[in-house]
């Protein structure tokens, strides 16, 4: 089998609060990193702007260093065309049919591989975290929005038109908050990190602390910070309980930054999960291996599998290198 040389790849994840890039060598190694203020308030265009300049920098970075990178990997929130590499609709960025595999690739001169975030993140966990060794789990990061990644057979899937997963957007509390999608009591207005902060702002007039101060502060015994907690994870709950009812997975994997709670977020959600599926045994629900990290390095491993789609007609990648596989099993083509 033809060996596979050393071949390192840009990564982007593109969030609704930062911007997460990085040069990933062969092995999963960062050898460098980035991360830069997505500020969507700035409009779609200047988000655009910095994701092409956040990408050249590591371009250039990677060069000087010695090792040019031979791929991108690019991934986005929202709704997204795999297949066309184009960011159909992504409220939080302003972003409305968006041709951003095309905007990298012509930007930096490099092949592109382009994914959802969020299903990107599944990749990185069912092959290098939490989902390893698991043919059905599901992917939930909780962060400034929240969605899912349902991974079966190594796949995950994008549904018919790719926006499979959208569980931030169900609706858990009928006539509730506004949401950014245009409906009312979605998941997200109310367990996201961006809810928790923001709910808890408005009940104490407190501006300015992030989901993790209102944590803190929950553990330390402040009432109204515990009732804000509370209320989110029983919203994840009923979220989280739809999805089992509907899908039966035999794991779920809880990611994004509200996971670094740890035990202050699982054990509460474990027991509530538990309670609204009475009729059957829940599934195994853990934290999420790689954090922050996943949709990035997720978009390492579609910019990795769209080189080893090229090397397919040389013998092909590495046998039982989990950081190299072929074809992507994201659905849809990068």
């Amino acid at each position: 089998m033809a060996h596979v040389a050393a071949e390192n790849v840009i990564a982007l994840d593109i969030g609704g609060t930062e911007i997460k890039g990085a040069v990933v060598a062969e092995d999963g190694t960062v050898l460098r990193s980035e991360r830069r203020p997505t500020r969507p308030a700035r409009g779609g265009g200047a988000v655009i702007d910095t994701v092409l300049d956040c990408a050249a920098e590591l371009a250039e970075l990677a060069r000087r260093a010695g090792a040019p990178p031979r791929a991108v990997g690019v991934v986005a929130p929202g709704l997204v065309d795999e297949s066309a590499g184009t960011v159909v609709k992504a409220v939080n960025l302003d972003w409305h049919d968006i041709p951003l595999r095309h905007r990298v690739a012509e930007h930096l001169g490099l092949p592109v591989a382009f994914g959802h975030d969020v299903r990107a993140g599944g990749l990185a966990e069912a092959r290098l975290g939490a989902g390893r060794g698991s043919d059905s789990f599901v992917f939930v990061p909780v962060g400034t929005g929240i969605a899912a990644a349902v991974v079966t057979g190594g796949r995950a899937q994008g549904g018919a038109r790719g926006i499979a997963g959208e569980l931030g957007h169900l609706v858990v509390r009928p006539g509730g908050e506004r949401c950014a999608c245009g409906g009312r009591g979605c998941l997200e207005t109310v367990a996201s990190a961006s809810a928790i902060a923001r709910r808890h702002a408005r009940l104490t007039g407190t501006p300015d602390l992030g989901a993790e101060d209102v944590h803190r502060r929950a553990s330390a015994g402040e009432p109204v910070a515990a009732q804000v907690w509370a209320e989110a994870v029983a919203a994840l709950a009923d979220g989280l309980a739809a999805t089992v009812t509907l899908l039966d997975p035999e794991r779920i994997v809880i990611g994004g930054g509200l996971a670094r709670a740890g035990a202050d977020l699982l054990a509460p959600l474990a027991t509530a999960l538990a309670e609204r599926l009475a009729f059957r045994t829940p599934p195994r629900l853990v934290a999420a291996e790689h954090g922050r990290s996943a949709g990035c390095l997720g978009a390492a491993l579609l910019a990795r599998d769209l080189l080893a789609r090229d090397l397919l007609v040389a013998g092909g990648p590495s046998a039982g290198d989990p950081f190299v596989q072929a074809p992507s099993p994201v659905g849809g083509t990068p």
